[in-house]
C-alpha cells in the first residue's frame, strides 16, 4: 500500500466514524440525557487515548500548561458535548452535521484575527455565503419558529473553534497532536464529572444496545477517529489531502441517518446545506492566502 493510499484510507475512515456519531448519538439519547452522555463518552475516549498514548510514549504535560489543557478540554469536549448533545435532540443527523461543518470557516476567521492569517476576497465571499446557508436552515420553517437545536449546534461549532485555536497554541509549545487530544479529552471528562453519578445510574437502566452504542461513540468517533486523523496528517504531503475528506461528512451522516433512523431531511436542509458545503469547498480551495 502506497503512502497516499494510507492517507486516503485513514482520512475516509476518520470522517466515516465522525459521520456515524450523528445518528448514533440520537440512538443513545433514547436512554441517556445530554450531560451524562457527554461525561461517559469523554471518559471512554480519555481512557482509550491514555492507553494509546502510553503505547506511543507520549510525554506528561508541563505543570504550567495544565490550565491550558483544562481550557482546551472545556472548549473542545465539555462545552462542545453539552451543546452538541442538546442540539441534536431536535435536529436530523444531516442538519446537525452540516452546521458542524462550518467549524473550519469559523476557525479561519478567528485565526485571521489572532495570527494575522490572510483571507482572500473570494474567501470572505465564501464566508458570507456559508452564513446565508445557515440562515436558510434557521429560518426555513419561518422567522418565528427558529429551531433551538440549531442555535445549540451553532454554539457547538463556535466552542470547537476555541479548541482548534488552543490546540494550535499547545502545538507551538511542542506538544504532539496525540498529546493535545489525550490531555484535553481527559480534562474535558474531569469537568463533566459533576454528572458522573447520574451517568452511572442511567447506565444501570440502559439496554445492551444503548450501552454498546455508547461504547462505540466513546471508542471510535471520539478516540479512534482523532488518532487516525493525526496519523493521516503525519503521512500526508499536504494538509488538504486529509482535510478535503471533511466535505463528505454531511453526505455520510445523511445516508446513515436515513438507514439507521429513517430520517428524511426537509428541503431547507438540502438548499441551505448545498450553499454551506459549496461555500466550504470554495473557501478551502481558493479562500486562504
Amino acid at each position: 500500500m502506497t503512502n497516499k493510499q494510507k492517507v486516503w484510507g485513514l482520512g475516509f475512515l476518520t470522517v466515516f466514524l465522525w459521520a456515524s456519531a450523528f445518528p448514533l448519538t440520537k440512538v443513545v439519547q433514547e436512554q441517556f440525557t445530554s450531560y451524562p452522555l457527554g461525561f461517559l463518552r469523554c471518559s471512554i475516549a480519555a481512557i482509550l487515548l491514555l492507553i494509546i498514548g502510553k503505547c506511543s510514549h507520549i510525554h506528561m504535560p508541563k505543570k504550567e500548561d495544565i490550565p491550558w489543557f483544562f481550557l482546551s478540554g472545556a472548549m473542545g469536549f465539555t462545552l462542545y458535548m453539552i451543546a452538541f448533545n442538546t442540539g441534536i435532540q431536535s435536529l436530523t443527523s444531516a442538519t446537525s452535521s452540516i452546521v458542524i461543518a462550518i467549524t473550519p470557516i469559523l476557525t479561519a476567521i478567528l485565526a485571521a484575527k489572532l495570527y494575522d492569517e490572510k483571507i482572500r476576497p473570494v474567501g470572505w465571499l465564501s464566508i458570507i455565503m456559508a452564513f446565508i446557508g445557515v440562515l436558510i436552515l434557521l429560518l426555513w420553517e419561518g422567522v418565528f419558529s427558529i429551531n433551538i437545536g440549531l442555535v445549540w449546534t451553532i454554539c457547538a461549532a463556535i466552542v470547537f473553534c476555541g479548541y482548534n485555536i488552543l490546540s494550535r497554541r499547545l502545538s507551538q509549545k511542542g506538544y504532539s497532536s496525540l498529546e493535545i487530544v489525550t490531555y484535553s479529552m481527559l480534562c474535558g471528562a474531569i469537568l463533566l464529572g459533576f454528572w458522573s453519578v447520574e451517568s452511572f445510574w442511567q447506565m444501570t437502566n440502559a439496554s445492551a444496545k444503548h450501552i454498546f452504542a455508547l461504547i462505540y461513540l466513546g471508542a471510535l468517533p471520539s478516540a479512534g477517529a482523532y488518532f487516525f486523523w493525526g496519523k493521516a496528517m503525519s503521512l500526508a504531503e499536504r494538509t488538504s489531502e486529509v482535510t478535503n475528506f471533511m466535505f463528505i461528512t454531511p453526505l455520510l451522516s445523511t445516508i446513515m441517518g436515513f438507514i439507521i433512523l429513517k430520517e428524511v431531511p426537509n428541503m431547507g436542509t438540502f438548499i441551505g446545506g448545498a450553499v454551506i458545503i459549496v461555500s466550504i469547498v470554495v473557501f478551502n480551495l481558493k479562500g486562504k492566502g
